[in-house]
């Protein structure tokens, strides 16, 4: 795990899935005056260049934000989402993408907060200037970075102090063991915050654990709960690659389903790369 650099992936259709979702909810909580936080468990850096040696290895970016910055006309909370990044490449060309907590602090009010964890060294780093005060000025007085292990430091600053936050739990999944410290983690979670809106993010590979983290998940009988996944083509023969990802929403808006089934056949069309490209959507709601 402490190898994974983000940086590779920026911008791909997995991060297409998770940022859209994310700038939802954040939307939604935005809505009531009374104060939220917005904590990240697994944070990586704020803003990645896609122009960066790691971004073009593979050029990820391409088959994901580039597709839909390409649109002219997208559906409203993906336009939301994209009007996000567009805030990082002012000229119109798409040369940065902002990660999880810069999204965050975009859609922070003064009285909102933003925690941020992240386990690899060069990763906090990164984050702790970043969100400096030198380089973000009074905004990081809202803005806590904590180097070291999100899983396990989480329930430290749970429940929130205005009782109302985001949970985002997105590790790299490269150590098979995420997948169950995901589960343990969010019971953990839910035992001292049990109204926390959580999203957890997975990949889709061909590994044993990542197909049962789904139905593990959606093993939870007493809360409610969304599941969307979303597929981008074919496994690969050889069983390596990304196909996919899922996001798993505990405590959803109530408007996010609606806003989901709307959403989710038109990503499916942009960001196919065959014709293996679907969604799911599952649900356990009051």
């Amino acid at each position: 795990m402490l190898s994974y650099r983000h940086g590779f992936h920026a911008g791909n259709h997995a991060d297409v899935l998770k940022h859209f979702i994310l700038v939802q909810l954040l939307r939604h909580m935005a809505k009531k005056d009374k104060p939220f936080w917005c904590i990240d468990t697994h944070a990586g850096a704020a803003l990645y260049s896609l122009e960066s040696t790691y971004a073009r290895k593979h050029s990820e970016f391409e088959s994901g934000i580039t597709r839909l910055w390409a649109q002219k006309v997208l559906p409203e909370p993906l336009e939301d989402y994209v009007a996000q990044v567009r805030q990082h490449n002012p000229d119109g060309k798409l040369r940065y993408y902002p990660g999880s907590p810069q999204l965050g602090l975009q859609m922070l009010r003064r009285s909102d907060r933003l925690r941020l964890f992240e386990l690899h060294t060069t990763e906090s780093r990164v984050l702790e200037e970043y969100f400096s005060k030198k380089h973000i000025g009074a905004a990081a007085q809202q803005v806590m970075v904590k180097p070291g292990d999100g899983f396990n430091d989480l329930k430290s600053i749970l429940p929130p102090v205005p009782r109302r936050g985001v949970i985002l739990i997105d590790p790299s999944y490269e150590d098979k063991n995420d997948y169950r410290r995901v589960l343990i983690t969010l019971r953990e979670g839910l035992e001292r915050f049990p109204t926390g809106t959580y999203m957890i993010w997975y990949p889709q590979v061909q590994r044993r654990e990542a197909q049962q983290l789904p139905a593990a998940l959606m093993r939870n009988p007493d809360i409610e709960w969304l599941h969307v996944s979303l597929s981008v083509k074919h496994p690969q023969e050889d069983g390596f690659g990304l196909h996919g990802s899922g996001v798993y929403i505990v405590n959803p808006p109530y408007t996010l389903l609606g806003m989901l089934r709307k959403v989710m056949p038109f990503l499916v069309q942009i960001l196919a790369q065959d014709n293996g490209a679907r969604f799911t959507l599952d649900k356990q709601l009051k």
